[in-house]
């Protein structure tokens, strides 16, 4: 993805409220544009395209702001993301609530009608609402607007520090049309310097004190890891801490990759799964860092911690929210390294056979169902994929697989839209980390339902020559949904898709793109990995889910660790 040139006549050019936001992006550091220009906002693009800044305009808002997310997940840093006023704004909610739930820092800039048009007149002007930014205030963590070009820098600012104040999260600032078109006084100067300074919650030592007191006695301890760890870059604290405790770690699926699959200690991540929540509960100290042991990090809520729970979380709001717990408000890596100084070492050589044992119990609940062909596809991707090769998951059920089941190998390289559970985030959030970082081939997986969300995308791969795979399995609906109203209701509705000659599609749009099988699906991703560009790889397969256990079943309950019950093997549960 190249970056622009400014215009040879761009020093004649005069200056408007567009380049006073551009400048100040320039002055925060940033580097990438995300967006889609609409009327609104034409003193904003034409202020963009005279500058520096490299812009990646996609073909729909909410699969920008997709791309922006995933941008600022890679690149670890504000991903600005510019729009219009009225539907542009809007169609950017769902987007925006995903990097919400996700913490990932995105900068939303839209524009808004005239000045004079504010505050609810009803003046009839083009996209007018009554108060846009009411629709963004229970989305994002922060609204920020600037009424005249005075304001504009300063704003940007704030709201630049507050998408980068721990935790992490998107913001929404918006500027009007008038100023954002305005020229500047010829007095006032480019910006050149904005200083910043996020806030990162520090950990209360007498909290740590207690905390590592309560780990150091443990009997049982046990940490879950959540992407807290991930986005706070914690991970060679969490590992030293928990060798230190000889402390068994499970990852949650935002957690992935923040302790090494294979290592001795590691529960990996089957956390849909109840002898893993047994494990867990059955903990007399249970460490839960970046995690506020919601839905999907509690099996569905059947975890129930007979122990005591330490909770290390960034966002003060999850902090006890869920279960009782000795919380402590900080950022996971700075909480990390005080508790590894302070915690003393633990001795107990039981821990690695314990986690061997709960593996293999979840291995035969698995191998109990038969489910062969899903997991040799997630084998094939796994293979095929690079080891430090980002990777995007839209809700479908391999993506449900691969929460539990796939070794990330490294931090940060594993990224799915299961914070707010929308459709259509992969692939556009796969162009978003090919634009952080080009030089490494980008997986997308989506299902045929999720990929009608992104076609058009096809055109913005092109046009960028982005280095993206798109694996695209399809198996005729919305795979998990037709599950989940099977097993509930005894029939599925609405599930049923026409849908297009995937292969066929991407050639029109100028990608390549191969029909495989689950026999070549190694060999066909691989090639395409290694191609330069763009391209798609459509397998026509009907996966299925491994049976749930948070329904409850009578033929499967596993007794406590303490009590050192024999391996059991799970019935099918749906």
């Amino acid at each position: 993805m190249s970056t622009p040139t400014p215009s040879a006549n761009a020093a004649q050019r005069t200056r408007t409220g567009g380049d006073l936001v551009v400048e100040s992006l320039q002055a925060l550091g940033a580097q990438t544009v995300f967006g889609l220009p609409g009327q609104h906002a034409l003193g904003l693009f034409d202020a963009l395209g005279r500058s520096a800044l490299r812009y990646v305009g996609l073909r729909v808002e909410n699969n920008a702001g997709f791309a922006a997310d995933a941008y600022a997940r890679t690149a670890r840093t504000v991903a600005p993301l510019m729009v219009s006023t009225g539907p542009g704004a809007l169609m950017t909610l769902a987007a925006l609530q995903e990097s919400a739930a996700a913490s990932a820092p995105v900068l939303a800039i839209g524009s808004q009608v005239p000045a004079a048009g504010l505050g609810g007149g009803r003046h009839g002007y083009l996209h007018e609402l009554r108060d846009q930014s009411a629709s963004f205030r229970d989305v994002v963590k922060s609204v920020h607007s600037a009424r005249t070009q005075s304001q504009i820098p300063s704003a940007i600012a704030e709201a630049w520090e507050s998408a980068l104040s721990v935790p992490h999260g998107p913001v929404w600032l918006e500027i009007p049309q008038d100023v954002l078109l305005a020229p500047v006084d010829p007095d006032v100067p480019p910006v050149r310097t904005l200083t910043v300074r996020p806030h990162v919650p520090e950990p209360r030592p007498e909290l740590i004190e207690a905390a590592a007191e309560l780990l150091s006695a443990a009997e049982r301890p046990a940490i879950l890891a959540g992407g807290g760890v991930v986005r706070a870059g914690a991970e060679a604290e969490l590992r030293a801490l928990a060798e230190r405790l000889q402390a068994p770690v499970a990852t949650t699926f935002g957690g992935k990759g923040a302790f090494p699959w294979t290592h001795p200690l590691s529960l990996q991540s089957w956390l849909e799964d109840r002898h893993t929540t047994e494990f867990l509960a059955d903990a007399d100290v249970l460490l839960v860092l970046g995690s506020g042991l919601g839905e999907l990090s509690s099996n569905y809520h059947t975890f129930r911690p007979r122990g005591r729970v330490v909770q290390i979380e960034a966002d003060a709001g999850k902090l006890a929210a869920n279960h009782p717990a000795l919380g402590i408000h900080a950022d996971a890596r700075l909480a990390l390294r005080a508790l590894r100084e302070t915690a003393g070492t633990r001795e107990d050589d039981t821990a690695p056979g314990r986690v061997r044992a709960l593996l293999d119990r979840v291995g035969e609940r698995i191998a109990s169902q038969g489910l062969t062909l899903e997991q040799d596809v997630l084998a094939a991707v796994r293979e095929a994929l690079p080891p430090r090769a980002p990777s995007f998951w839209d809700m479908t059920i391999l993506a449900y697989w691969a929460w539990s089941a796939f070794d990330a190998r490294h931090p940060n390289t594993m990224h799915s839209a299961q914070g707010a559970g929308g459709l259509g985030y992969a692939f556009p959030a796969a162009l978003g980390a090919a634009a952080a970082d080009p030089t490494r081939p980008v997986l997308a997986v989506s299902g045929d339902g999720g990929a009608m969300y992104s076609l058009a995308e096809l055109a913005t791969a092109h046009q960028y020559d982005a280095p993206v795979t798109w694996l695209i399995v399809d198996d005729g609906g919305y795979g998990i949904l037709r599950e989940y109203m099977t097993d509930t209701f005894g029939r599925a509705t609405g599930t049923e898709l026409a849908r297009p000659d995937f292969a066929a599609l991407a050639e029109s749009f100028g990608v390549p793109a191969v029909t495989s099988s689950p026999e070549r699906l190694r060999a066909d991703l691989a090639a395409a990995l290694a191609a330069p560009g763009p391209s798609v790889v459509v397998l026509p397969a009907l996966l299925r889910m491994f049976a749930p256990t948070h329904l409850g079943d009578s033929t499967d309950s596993p007794t406590s660790e303490s009590e050192q019950s024999a391996p059991t093997v799970d019935a099918n549960c749906s």
